[in-house]
């Protein structure tokens, strides 16, 4: 008898067995029975958008979180672009999906509720250090063309570090990597993105500094929009990268880095030239350089092959006939010049001569005219201005004569 209720009893278990499909189907049932239509307000987190238009993220508040999908049907007719950090209201239904096992809000419609904490506390620090001019364009400076050493802070064990290192040795193995080991999630993290951020600076460990992390949510990258990394990475006198998360990620750093990379792995290369490509255009300068000389080398040959003795007497002919031509037509053009210039100037002076014979009151005294001066040497031109009894001198062409004027007759004018 005992054994037989034992049989019972077991055979009753056995009945009551599920399979995980069984478990997994009866909990979606009941929850898609029990809640049809939901609406629900949250912030949206670790928005991944996928290909084929599908848009996956988490919608969360203080105290939890879930797991929500927008296919692309009703994603269609959206007016806006989601992202992290935006609050917003969805309608739509739980759903279990077996193969995970998981549950999950599908959203059948969604509209803004507004920003969320996160994403407005960051806009209010981006404008407070924008106003400062720590995004200015003017403090950008220029990457390094040829960096020896790149620094790179982030987590050791992270994948961004692992991308960064294999395109770094696949671009170009003379670039050597100091990893700069800092945590990049958590209340801690700032602090220490900082401190990696300023020993680089301190000991100048290297010539260009990546500053950065993989993909996560809105909260994960928190750490890069603090305040204290900002200004860390303005006042780095080390050229900085900014690389944090996904091409659709973005944080303050980006905004304070001299480059803005869309990923850590462009990040690696856009700091390290590619090695094949240098070799490449070295070669080809140097090949365009000997060319070039090659070509010269050659003209000059070719213009000393017509420096021949002949070629030299005739090209030192036509210099100097044309010389040789000018002097000769001075030669003979000189003297007659010379004879010319004297037979005008002996022209010019006959011409003085007999001005100056003309304007000789000597000539005028030869010709028997005299001049009469008074008592004071004045000469007299009018008889009415010498009274009688005036003693007055006469000279003629020779010598002279001292009268007293004993009657004088004025001129009557005609």
């Amino acid at each position: 008898m005992h054994m037989g209720g034992y049989s019972d009893s077991a055979q009753t278990e056995q009945d009551n067995v599920f399979t995980v499909s069984q478990l997994t189907g009866l909990i979606k049932t009941m929850l898609e029975r029990t809640f049809p239509s939901v609406l629900l307000k949250g912030e949206i987190s670790n928005f991944r958008p996928s290909a084929n238009g599908h848009l996956y993220f988490v919608l969360k508040d203080e105290g939890a979180q879930i797991t929500a999908v927008m296919f692309r049907g009703k994603a269609s007719s959206l007016t806006f672009s989601p992202k992290d950090g935006m609050l917003v209201q969805v309608k739509g239904a739980l759903s279990v999906y077996p193969p995970r096992g998981n549950y999950q809000f599908i959203i059948t419609s969604m509209t803004k509720a507004g920003m969320g904490d996160i994403m407005e506390m960051i806009e209010e620090r981006k404008r407070k250090l924008q106003a400062e001019g720590l995004f200015d364009s003017a403090r950008k400076r220029p990457l390094p063309l040829f960096p020896s050493t790149v620094g790179v802070v982030t987590s050791p064990t992270g994948a961004a570090l692992r991308d960064i290192l294999q395109i770094t040795r696949r671009r170009n193995d003379a670039v050597s990597v100091t990893v700069l080991p800092a945590l990049v999630q958590g209340e801690e993290a700032a602090q220490s993105i900082v401190s990696m951020i300023q020993a680089a600076n301190r000991w100048q460990l290297c010539d260009v500094l990546i500053v950065g992390r993989g993909g996560g949510s809105l909260e994960d990258l928190l750490p890069f929009s603090e305040e204290s990394v900002v200004r860390a990475i303005a006042a780095s006198r080390i050229p900085v990268v900014s690389a944090v998360g996904h091409e659709i990620d973005w944080a303050l750093s980006d905004f304070a880095a001299d480059i803005r990379a869309p990923t850590p792995s462009a990040a690696a290369e856009l700091v390290v030239p590619l090695k094949t490509a240098l070799v490449d255009s070295i070669q080809n300068e140097r090949e365009t350089l000997c060319q070039a000389m090659q070509q010269r080398l050659q003209n000059l040959r070719l213009m000393l092959l017509t420096f021949t003795p002949e070629s030299m007497e005739m090209h030192v002919h036509r210099i100097t006939q044309p010389l040789r031509h000018r002097l000769e037509l001075v030669r003979t053009e000189l003297p007659q010049q010379m004879r010319q210039r004297m037979q005008d100037s002996r022209h010019r002076v006959a011409q003085c001569m007999q001005l100056l014979e003309v304007c000789n009151p000597q000539t005028i005294f030869e010709r028997g005219y005299s001049m009469v001066t008074d008592s004071t040497g004045a000469v007299i031109r009018n008889a009415a201005d010498i009274p009688e009894g005036s003693t007055i001198t006469v000279r003629p062409a020779r010598g002279t004569l001292t009268a007293t004027v004993t009657h004088t007759t004025p001129r009557e004018d005609p």
